[in-house]
Parts: C-alpha cells; sequence; structure tokens
C-alpha cells in the first residue's frame, strides 16, 4: 500500500490527550507547524503560515508521549500524512493528522534527557568501567601485543597461513 510518509518539525500545541481503549493506550495532540523565511527588506527572519496537525500515537509510543511532551516543546513527529474531510452542521471540514511512527524532541533547540521505558531505573546492573582510549605517555600501544620484531614483509602466502579462524590476517607490526 502506498502511504505518504512526512516528517514535520513544530511545537506541542495542545495538552496530550490521553485514553486507554480496548484495542490499546491512545493519545493525541496538535502540532503547530510555522514556516520561517529571511525578509530581505527587513534584514530579519520572518514567521510564515501556521499548519496546525493532530497527532495520533498508539500502543507504548500513546503512553511515551502522554508522559513525555508539554504545550510548547519543539518535537519532530514522523509518521504517516491523513487527510480526512467531514461535514459537520452542514459545513466541510478538511482536517490533517498524522499517524505517528515516532515522536521526538527537537535537540536543535534544546535539551532532552531520554529514560528507558518498561523497565525500573535503578536496575541491579554493575557499572561498566569507560574503557581507556587514551595512548600510555611512553608512546607504547596496550593493544598491541606483538611482540615479534621481524622486519620483513609478509607475503600474500604468509598472511593466508597466519589468518585467524574468521579469514582475516593477523595484525603485523611494520617499522
Amino acid at each position: 500500500m502506498n502511504e505518504t510518509m512526512v516528517c514535520a518539525v513544530g511545537n506541542v500545541a495542545t495538552r496530550p490527550v490521553y485514553r486507554e481503549l480496548a484495542n490499546g493506550p491512545s493519545a493525541r495532540f496538535r502540532l503547530a507547524v510555522t514556516s520561517r523565511y529571511w525578509d530581505r527588506e527587513k534584514n530579519t527572519w520572518t514567521d510564515g503560515h501556521t499548519n496546525f496537525f493532530t497527532v495520533w500515537a498508539n500502543r507504548q509510543l500513546a503512553t511515551n508521549a502522554a508522559s513525555s511532551l508539554e504545550v510548547g516543546e519543539p518535537v519532530i513527529v514522523q509518521g504517516r500524512l491523513k487527510v480526512r474531510t467531514d461535514v459537520r452542521d452542514g459545513q466541510n471540514w478538511t482536517s490533517a493528522d498524522i499517524d505517528a511512527v515516532a515522536i521526538g524532541h527537537d535537540l536543535a533547540r534544546g535539551t532532552s534527557a531520554f529514560r528507558r521505558s518498561g523497565r525500573p531505573e535503578t536496575a541491579a546492573r554493575p557499572p561498566r568501567p569507560e574503557p581507556d582510549w587514551e595512548t600510555p605517555a611512553d608512546g607504547t600501544d596496550p593493544a598491541d601485543t606483538d611482540t615479534d620484531t621481524e622486519t620483513e614483509t609478509d607475503t600474500d602466502e604468509d598472511v593466508e597461513a597466519d589468518a585467524g579462524a574468521e579469514g582475516r590476517p593477523e595484525p603485523v607490526a611494520v617499522p
């Protein structure tokens, strides 16, 4: 099926409304997307037209969006564009909805702290030490365990003979 996938960058315009439905959680909020352009006459950036989208999120995305988003926050929404027409009170209405696949804060305009959902934040895993990527002051490389000081160059046959179990040649120190 051909679907129109869009990526919209804008601001949360309404508080997310969260509902528990028979087929799982659902949330919706309005997204304001305003174009900006450089006005050469005024020598400033100027706001253009603002488009409003209703963003729909389902399942875990709905739960996370409802607990993470606040009015005015800059977000990026990726999803399927749905343009709907309806007749209400004798008038034709057109709305543009986005069935969200992903929603996130726009880090070009601020910072965000990610918290993984579905896991306790104080997991009982031991901390993993940061690897030491620095080369020691004496100039030796701790990863270099090859003590072979031969100065001759290996031939293709030597490399094939020295190849590991995965068919990769062993590193050779060249002075």
